[in-house]
């Protein structure tokens, strides 16, 4: 059995520093295999515009945010994976980072920015990937790939017994979608979703919490309140994953019939 779970918090919009201290204090003495944070956990969300998001980036090589959480990792023992606001050279990605004892292990930047995230970031340009871990195959997608079921499919058939999913939810559709994902892919879903509203000169943005396990019968293994922190860590088989049987004549990859799913490679 595996003990994964996540964190559900409010960061302070622009105080990176501050949200990192809660999150190491929150986490020092959790018992846990894997955990997930939200979306963009230590930056806030809201930006006007890349000015404002620039100066609180960080280029993963050089990030206090992530040796602070590979120190946290390396003394619990376990991994993390959290979202984060990723500088490389002139660029500035709205990332996934994947953190354990060994350190920084990958970084997935979000392919589908929502609304106005695609006036300050670049759209991801890194492919799908997993992580194994004691033979356990994560994979990490972020926020509104959740709409997008071909993310979530491409990482199943990559062969992902849990899809690490942080999320800075404010639509409504997304916790109760997820069991759709986990049921036609059978696996794992972890959403960290964050809480509260970032008031800001160009508006206003409520975020939904309901942080949320699925399982891969698309069951809710947990939902927390929306408006609550939590830190929640449950113990589950992600090996149950493995199993793509519907019945005993179905099979969910292996009776997929790809020669007349063409019409997903075109533009």
């Amino acid at each position: 059995m595996w003990r994964m779970g996540f964190y559900q918090f409010q960061p302070v919009f622009g105080q990176v520093e501050l949200n990192r201290k809660k999150v190491v204090e929150k986490l020092s003495k959790a018992e846990a295999d894997l955990l997930v944070l939200p979306e963009l956990a230590f930056t806030g969300y809201h930006f006007s515009d890349r000015t404002e998001l620039w100066p609180l980036a960080e280029d993963p090589d050089h990030s206090p945010t992530i040796d602070a959480l590979s120190e946290l990792c390396q003394r619990r023992k376990f991994y993390i994976v959290s979202g984060f606001a990723e500088k490389q050279q002139n660029n500035l990605f709205n990332s996934a980072v994947f953190v354990g004892p060994e350190g920084l292990l990958s970084t997935y930047r979000k392919i589908h920015l929502f609304l106005r995230e695609k006036d300050i970031f670049q759209p991801g340009d890194l492919p799908l990937q997993l992580q194994e871990i004691k033979g356990v195959r994560i994979g990490m997608m972020i926020c509104f790939d959740w709409i997008f079921p071909e993310i979530c499919r491409v990482l199943a058939l990559q062969g992902a017994d849990v899809i690490c999913h942080p999320s800075n939810l404010v639509l409504s559709y997304c916790q109760n979608a997820m069991t759709t994902r986990c049921l036609e892919n059978h696996v794992f879903a972890i959403t960290a979703n964050r809480f509260g509203s970032e008031r800001r000169p160009h508006g206003t943005l409520r975020f939904t919490g309901k942080s949320q396990i699925t399982g891969p019968q698309g069951e809710v293994l947990y939902r927390a309140r929306s408006q609550r922190e939590e830190l929640v860590i449950l113990e589950i088989d992600p090996f149950q994953a493995r199993n793509k049987k519907m019945t005993e004549k179905n099979d969910l990859f292996t009776d997929r019939r790809p020669e007349f799913y063409s019409e997903l490679l075109k533009n």
